[in-house]
C-alpha cells in the first residue's frame, strides 16, 4: 500500500462507485479525505463513516458541477477549503454517462455531459492549482478517464467524446503545471461493477461477453481502482507525470479479440 500520510485529499464524486473506492483506499494509505455528491445521502453517510478517521467521518460535501457553470464549481471548491484548508490532492471522478444513439441525442444531453465529465474538471482544477500556486504547495491532481477514451462504442458519442478529452487534458495540464510543483496523472479503468454499470454486469451473457473480451478474462470490482490511485498521488510516483494509466485488464491491448460463436449477440 502507497503512503499518503500527511496529505489531504478532496475526491468529486465519491460516495459510490469508483469515487468511493479511491477514497477508501486514499483514507487507508493514511490521507485525511473529503467526499462529494450530488445525491444518494444514505450512501454519502456510509461513505463518510467508511473514510473517515478517530476523529469522525469524513466530511462530505453535497453539490451539482453542472449548473450554472461555472459558479456552482467555485462554490463547491470554496466549501470544499472551508472544510479542510489543507487540501493539497485532487481527485476529479465525478461524472455522467448516457448510453444513446447518435441521431437520436439532443443537444442538452451532449452538453450536459460535457459540462460535468470536462468543463467542472477545468474549473476546480484551476481553482486548486492557482492557490497552490500563490502558497508553494506541491499539489496532486488525478483524473479518472475510460477506457472510452480510446475505443468507442456507437451508442456513447457523448460519453466517449467526454473521456477523450479527459485524456488530451492529462496530458496539456502536466505540461502546464508541472513546472510549477503540480504532479497530473489520470486513471482510465474499463468495465468494472459499480452501481452504474450493475444492470449490464448483472446480466450473465453480457459479462460473459466482456470477459472473453477482455484479457484476464474479469470484470473486476470498483476496488481494482483504489490502490492504483492512491499510487499515482504518492511519492512513489513522483516521476511519472502525463500519463493516463488503463486498468482494463488488457482490453485495450486486444485488437481483434474474437470469442466463441455461440457467444455473439442474438440477433
Amino acid at each position: 500500500m502507497s503512503s499518503l500520510s500527511g496529505r489531504h485529499a478532496f475526491i468529486t464524486g465519491s460516495t459510490r462507485g469508483v469515487g468511493l473506492a479511491i477514497a477508501r483506499s486514499l483514507a487507508r494509505a493514511g490521507a485525511v479525505v473529503l467526499l462529494h455528491g450530488s445525491r444518494h445521502v444514505s450512501t454519502a453517510q456510509q461513505a463518510a463513516a467508511e473514510c473517515g478517521t478517530a476523529h469522525g467521518p469524513a466530511p462530505v460535501i453535497a453539490g451539482d458541477l453542472t449548473e450554472p457553470m461555472p459558479q456552482c464549481v467555485v462554490d463547491v471548491a470554496e466549501r470544499a477549503l472551508a472544510a479542510d484548508g489543507a487540501i493539497d490532492t485532487l481527485v476529479c471522478n465525478a461524472g455522467t454517462f448516457i448510453d444513446q444513439p447518435f441521431l437520436d441525442m439532443d443537444f442538452a444531453t451532449f452538453d450536459r455531459t460535457l459540462k460535468l465529465n470536462v468543463y467542472s474538471q477545468f474549473v476546480l482544477i484551476q481553482h486548486f492549482a492557482r492557490r497552490w500556486v500563490r502558497l508553494g504547495v506541491a499539489g496532486r491532481i488525478l483524473l479518472i478517464g475510460s477506457i472510452n477514451g480510446r475505443l468507442a462504442e456507437p451508442t456513447h458519442v457523448a460519453y466517449d467524446t467526454s473521456k477523450g478529452a479527459i485524456d488530451a487534458m492529462v496530458r496539456s495540464l502536466c505540461v502546464s503545471l508541472a513546472p510549477l510543483g503540480i504532479r497530473v496523472n489520470g486513471m482510465a479503468p474499463g468495465l468494472v461493477r459499480t452501481p452504474l454499470t450493475e444492470p449490464a454486469v448483472g446480466d450473465p451473457r453480457f459479462r460473459r461477453w466482456m470477459e472473453l473480451h477482455t484479457p484476464n478474462g474479469q470484470v473486476p470490482d470498483a476496488s481494482v481502482c483504489g490502490d492504483v490511485a492512491a499510487f499515482l498521488l504518492s511519492d512513489a510516483a513522483e516521476h511519472i507525470h502525463g500519463q493516463m494509466l488503463l486498468v482494463d485488464g488488457g482490453m485495450s491491448a486486444w485488437q481483434q479479440p474474437d470469442p466463441p460463436a455461440d457467444w455473439m449477440p442474438a440477433g
